[in-house]
């Protein structure tokens, strides 16, 4: 499985199109194959959602996103999990052992400085 996660600094970025750039973790039989650091291509809208599905993404772990961006993903059989915060390691590592829950957020689209649910 691989999985994508917005990154800022070695954290979980707080929204997931306006990340610097894209941790790529490869997961099999539980543990990490492969870890990758990209740079984010850009915020266009429906841009990314394709853009990672296309690099066989098939698990996004985000701070917060928007509706948009959650029903594109959906569209292309990419689970969301929102609402991640903290180092990329320490999220990976509950991820692998499967303590992290989706939270559900989302972010009012358009409206990113700081008005997304204090991410």
């Amino acid at each position: 499985m691989r999985i994508a996660i917005p990154t800022e600094g070695g954290q979980v970025a707080g929204h997931f199109g306006h990340c610097p750039q894209f941790t790529i973790v490869d997961i099999m039989e539980g543990t990490v194959k492969g870890k990758d650091l990209i740079d984010n291509p850009g915020h266009q809208p429906g841009f990314l959602p394709k853009f990672l599905a296309e690099k066989g993404v098939k698990c996004i772990i985000a701070g917060g996103m928007g509706a948009s961006a959650l029903d594109l993903f959906a569209s292309y059989g990419v689970q969301v999990i929102t609402g991640a915060r903290g180092p990329i390691e320490k999220i990976i590592e509950v991820y692998l052992q499967g303590n992290l829950v989706s939270s559900g957020e989302v972010c009012c689209e358009h409206q990113h400085a700081g008005s997304c649910g204090g991410h």
